[in-house]
């Protein structure tokens, strides 16, 4: 059985360097994407702790550090990814290596957590998202935005196509079975978004 989270971490160290430079569908474009979306819907949001799962170089904390005072924590596999966020000295930003489904954060940690372009990774979605419910506060808020299709795309990519890809993408799907997923795991889903053909974002509150 491929090792996702291995493929992922080799496949995002090897980028960390160009990720930002280059602003295409295997770079940075979809993800700057997201996070533009997530940081626009957080301007009606005030929070104190903000955790972004999957934060790469950290863009939305750039993003995040213009308009809101919380403090961000930024989370990824890649310590590539982490060490050029880092090295842009973004304000009241800290970044940690981690993964998403055994976060090194205790219960009720956060006012707000995110995960943008990341999730598809995930080899454990479940495990993942019930990791962000259980570091939330009661009444925090959970923002997933990531690419996916349904039905017959989805199945061609998750049974065809990565199966042959080595960048770690692992499971896709759209914003209805995130939905589903956020419920089932005890959330209550108050937004489900098309961004775009490919791209959704789906807000739960725990």
């Amino acid at each position: 059985m491929k090792d996702y989270e291995e493929l992922s971490r080799l496949h995002f160290n090897r980028q960390a360097c160009d990720y930002d430079k280059k602003n295409t569908v295997y770079y940075s474009r979809e993800g700057k994407i997201s996070c533009a979306e997530i940081s626009d819907y957080l301007k009606t949001c005030s929070y104190e702790r903000l955790l972004d799962i999957g934060c790469g170089t950290g863009y939305l904390a750039q993003l995040l550090s213009k308009t809101h005072r919380g403090t961000y924590t930024g989370l990824d596999i890649s310590e590539n990814m982490i060490e050029v966020a880092r090295l842009k000295g973004i304000p009241n930003a800290e970044f940690v290596l981690g993964k998403s489904d055994a976060l090194p954060f205790e219960e009720n940690s956060f006012d707000i957590v995110t995960c943008s372009q990341s999730f598809h990774h995930y080899p454990r979605q479940d495990e993942a998202m019930k990791e962000a419910y259980r570091v939330l506060r009661q009444g925090g808020i959970y923002i997933l935005s990531d690419t996916g299709i349904g039905g017959v795309g989805a199945w061609l990519d998750n049974h065809l196509l990565f199966k042959l890809l080595r960048s770690g993408d692992c499971k896709t799907q759209n914003r209805h079975g995130i939905s589903r997923m956020m419920k089932n795991n005890g959330f209550e889903c108050i937004l489900s978004k098309q961004i775009s053909r490919m791209i959704y974002m789906v807000v739960g509150r725990k």
